[in-house]
């Protein structure tokens, strides 16, 4: 008998009693928006395939297959066909009661099973025991390797880093200095500014006739002169129109020879803006 000291107290009154019971009944099975809950709703209604548990997912038929046999150590060039087949149709029983459009595909499969299994259990005729016969397994047997070959590689790719799930990208940025490059002279703005100035030739033009010897040299050294004075000089202002045609053909050859000869730098700071010239080195 326990002591007094160590039995557990009995309440004191039945209030006390009454109280505990009803703290029980109130505190339910579970609790909405932080009420208790007594009873379960009268239209309450719980699909059949509101939870279901998948120990086994597999690709198809040959997957189950694969399966089955690696599982048990079978030795896939002589499959045990009956064994294999009772296990396969156990599986595709359980898939036809919550998939039947799932479980066509391995019905399928089945069939074929039961195919083979039926042509091995099939006496051999006396002209079969002469000529080798085929394993009727041969064509299953080549449809399971070559799927266990393809599944292998696709492990193999699947182990491969790939972006966003094994590494991302990283990103740069180069902060570049801001430098101002100029666009280059098309030929068509270096005509029009050629006819510019032949126009203005023309207008001042004298009509005396005389033999003068120019010299493209001369007018070459004469247009470095004039550039190491200054930074840049318009197009128009290396022309002396005053001088006629001849003197300003001279001077645009020199030009052009010049710019051939990568001394000078024919530049324009956009479209349709004047064309200016200067050294294509920085004078010291």
């Amino acid at each position: 008998m326990l002591p007094e000291s160590a039995a557990e107290p009995a309440p004191a009154t039945a209030a006390e009693a009454g109280t505990a019971a009803l703290t029980a009944d109130v505190s339910g099975f579970a609790r909405l928006y932080g009420e208790p809950l007594l009873k379960l709703p009268n239209d309450l209604y719980i699909p059949p395939d509101a939870l279901e548990v998948f120990l086994d997912a597999f690709e198809g038929p040959l997957d189950l297959l694969l399966y089955l046999i690696r599982k048990q150590n079978f030795n896939i060039l002589d499959i045990p066909m009956a064994q294999l087949t009772l296990q396969y149709l156990k599986y595709v029983d359980q898939i036809r009661k919550s998939n039947l459009e799932l479980a066509a595909e391995y019905l399928l499969m089945a069939a074929m099973l039961i195919e083979i299994k039926s042509r091995m259990l099939l006496p051999q005729r006396q002209t079969d025991l002469d000529i080798e016969a085929d394993d009727p397994r041969a064509e299953l047997v080549r449809r399971l390797l070559d799927y266990e070959q393809i599944k292998l590689a696709a492990y193999d790719l699947n182990t491969l880093p790939q972006l966003d799930r094994d590494f991302v990208r990283t990103q740069i940025h180069i902060e570049q200095s801001l430098v101002t490059v100029l666009p280059d002279v098309a030929a068509v703005d270096l005509q029009q500014a050629w006819l510019d100035v032949m126009k203005r030739a023309r207008l001042t033009q004298h009509h005396k006739i005389s033999r003068e010897e120019l010299s493209v040299r001369e007018h070459m050294t004469g247009i470095l002169r004039r550039l190491q004075s200054t930074r840049f000089v318009e197009f128009a202002d290396l022309f002396d129109v005053a001088g006629g045609v001849p003197v300003v053909v001279v001077n645009f050859v020199a030009l052009l020879e010049l710019a051939k000869e990568t001394l000078i730098e024919i530049t324009q700071a956009e479209p349709f803006a004047p064309i200016y010239v200067r050294l294509a080195y920085a004078p010291a």
